[in-house]
């Protein structure tokens, strides 16, 4: 169906129009084979399994308790029937999905490679292996379709709302590569509607790259978390207590107007705030967009040019990055600004009934170790 987007109209396929039990029929016969078992797949895996597809999971086998291969066996998955080292399931799928980290892919693809041969399909969650394939070294044979749905949220995200019913809105795209257009466009809007879409909308895998890590770099993660902690500073270098610089920070914003912004918008919410609340957004507005603008555009250009995926797989690749990573995570979860969150949301209502948060209080410390 089209739908207006401001001034631009886009063709969204919804679940009334693709029904599961089209999607179905059109992947009938196949072996789905998730390969990765670490952030989107075990969401999208058991969603598909949930919905009745033949799914086969592909990890690195591990004996040790907290890895994604024993993580796959708690959630059902029977080793040797389901459950395969990652080579075995890329031979045995139809379609194989590339669930894997952006940084582990190059290796991954040379393992799995020889067993993407025509006929199949290869499967992304984000354009990064394939729109960088001069970094990953991805580039199909002739008569592999290569699909494409990318859930708006992360896996966890993917199976709460599967689960609730809801389903979560993702993206889609698709690149015959020798086959036939049609085909491979229903088998990609297939998966989309298997994993748990609520719609899907139509992009690049270009496109969706670089939008995703702008987005997730920006607004989503980095500038969200840079912006609060400049403002959660300011308030406590101006002698206002912990408390009340994260309840102006954070809590109201995700506990009231954010949710207020998700019902009607922007505009409604400052429509549904105070005189004073409105008057001073209208006027601080323009002056964050000019402070920024010039930072986003600095992002943009280092997405473009592949500075960013080179830093990501240079980066993730390295033996200690998983301590250097958790020792940066650390810093930011010890921010007196996220130790102060932590005892407020102890004393939530639902939080306090449970007896109490993830922190001993204002000034309490958690390490987050690894594992």
């Amino acid at each position: 169906m089209k739908i207006k987007f401001g001034t631009v109209a886009e063709n969204i396929t919804t679940r009334k129009e693709f029904p599961l039990k089209k999607a179905q029929q059109v992947l009938k016969g196949k072996t789905i084979a998730v390969l990765g078992y670490g952030i989107q797949g075990p969401g999208q895996a058991l969603n598909m399994r949930d919905n009745g597809f033949n799914v086969i999971v592909g990890q690195r086998k591990s004996t040790k308790a907290n890895s994604s291969w024993m993580r796959a066996k708690k959630d059902g998955w029977v080793e040797g029937k389901t459950l395969f080292g990652i080579e075995e399931a890329a031979d045995k799928g139809d379609i194989i999905m590339m669930l894997v980290s952006d940084g582990s892919v190059p290796q991954v693809w040379k393992q799995i490679e020889q067993y993407v041969t025509p006929g199949k399909y290869l499967y992304f969650s984000h354009g990064f292996g394939l729109v960088y394939n001069k970094l990953t070294g991805i580039k199909p044979r002739k008569g592999v379709g290569c699909v494409m749905v990318a859930p708006k949220g992360s896996g966890t995200s993917v199976r709460r709302n599967f689960l609730s019913g809801a389903g979560i809105n993702s993206s889609y795209a698709f690149e015959p590569n020798g086959m036939k257009a049609k085909q491979v466009e229903d088998v990609t809007k297939a998966i989309g509607i298997a994993v748990g879409s609520g719609y899907l909308f139509p992009t690049t895998f270009e496109n969706e790259v670089t939008s995703d890590l702008v987005g997730e770099r920006g607004i989503l993660m980095g500038a969200l978390a840079g912006v609060m902690e400049a403002q959660f500073e300011t308030l406590r270098a101006n002698g206002h207590s912990p408390s009340e610089a994260f309840n102006e920070t954070c809590e109201e914003l995700t506990q009231s107007l954010i949710r207020l912004v998700d019902e009607n918008g922007m505009d409604w919410m400052y429509g549904n705030c105070s005189q004073t609340a409105q008057h001073g957004a209208l006027k601080w507005r323009p002056e964050f967009k000019k402070a920024t603008l010039p930072v986003f555009k600095k992002l943009y250009k280092s997405v473009k040019t592949m500075q960013e995926a080179k830093e990501v797989i240079r980066d993730t690749g390295c033996p200690d990055y998983k301590e250097r990573m958790l020792a940066k995570l650390n810093e930011l979860h010890n921010h007196e600004m996220w130790l102060a969150g932590a005892a407020v949301r102890s004393l939530r209502p639902h939080e306090a009934a449970k007896g109490g948060s993830d922190s001993a209080g204002w000034g309490g410390r958690k390490v987050v170790k690894a594992k």
